[in-house]
């Protein structure tokens, strides 16, 4: 018999087993015993056999297919994600696809994701209209906003408490004796930025105080710079600065030691926000705000799950807890570097 054109009706005539058997024995979670399956995978290696998950899926009517929407991965906390939650969903039988897009066209992306019949959405990095987000609902197709929420949207969202990071790096700023702090924000409409921001301000007015500067950086590299470039060309210039994430920080901290001849934490002292992997290495060495990724990978696979399994979309918010690193980019309180 040619190996390729072997069929579930000749693994199940070779085990000696039935169709739905041999079909069990594929499908992840299905109620078979270990006994049956091992005699349907010796028949089907045999015979050269391979389910067809596209044929099984028209049957069934579950895809088992999960579409993640990015929108850029040069912040180095996203393909950590990416790559986390991919391994999560193949450990529930689940498969990934990945959508790239560029701002502004994220609505477009998700209808041809919709076309796949995935059977749930994670916006990674990107954002989702409220009319289309209303639509998935409607079809029982889940969303879920990593990293960032969009209130009054339909969709469900895992973050970290970013108000309690944002709180606890002006904590760690003022108690160690800085007068100046400014703060460099994010995206001007993303709710992650916003709310260290405010978690930041928050903080600071706990201490009496108040940020003596803000610039934008965009969460880009570049951003990040002209950032720094406008907040240190003043003779005023701050004693420490908060980045709204690590990718920005390193920009900042490259401008302010190679153009502007500034020590670190001498002169300036910065903070990040992420704690990626790069933040602990020797470079930059960066005091950061650590998001737990396990968690918040274990939360989004939960709700997704959930409601997948239920066919019932319901908006679910979970917050996890950060907690702030500290390293030597900034002075530590106490006077200490």
């Amino acid at each position: 018999m040619n190996k390729s054109a072997a069929t579930s009706a000749d693994v199940a005539d070779l085990a000696g087993v039935s169709q739905s058997a041999v079909s069990r024995a594929f499908s992840p979670g299905a109620s078979i015993s270990a006994k049956t399956r091992e005699k349907v995978l010796k028949a089907a290696d045999a015979l050269g056999y391979r389910p067809n998950a596209l044929a099984r899926a028209m049957i069934s009517g579950r895809s088992r297919l999960v579409a993640v929407l990015v929108a850029y991965l040069d912040n180095q906390f996203y393909p950590l994600a990416l790559e986390q939650l991919s391994r999560a969903l193949q450990a529930r039988g689940y498969q990934t696809l990945i959508f790239m897009t560029e701002t502004g066209n994220q609505d477009v992306v998700v209808q041809k994701m919709l076309q796949y019949q995935v059977e749930g959405i994670i916006m990674l990095s990107a954002e989702l209209s409220s009319s289309l987000a209303s639509e998935c609902a409607a079809t029982g197709t889940p969303v879920l906003l990593f990293n960032r929420y969009v209130p009054g949207l339909p969709a469900s969202s895992v973050t970290s408490d970013n108000l309690e990071g944002g709180r606890q790096v002006a904590h760690h700023l003022a108690d160690s004796g800085h007068t100046r702090i400014a703060f460099i924000a994010g995206q001007e409409n993303s709710s992650t930025s916003r709310d260290r921001e405010a978690g930041f301000c928050k903080g600071l007015a706990e201490r009496g105080m108040t940020p003596v500067a803000r610039a934008v950086g965009g969460y880009t590299f570049d951003g990040a710079a002209r950032a720094a470039r406008e907040l240190f060309a003043k003779p005023d210039r701050p004693d420490s600065v908060f980045v709204a994430n690590d990718h920005m920080a390193f920009a900042v901290m490259d401008v302010l030691r190679n153009e502007l001849r500034l020590r670190i934490p001498q002169d300036v002292s910065v903070v990040g926000y992420d704690d990626v992997p790069e933040a602990s290495w020797g470079g930059y060495d960066l005091t950061s705000v650590s998001q737990n990724l396990g968690e918040m990978i274990q939360a989004t696979i939960d709700i997704l799950m959930s409601q997948i399994d239920r066919q019932h979309v319901k908006r679910k918010a979970a917050i996890i807890p950060a907690r702030l690193v500290a390293r030597g980019s900034a002075r530590m309180p106490g006077g200490s570097t």
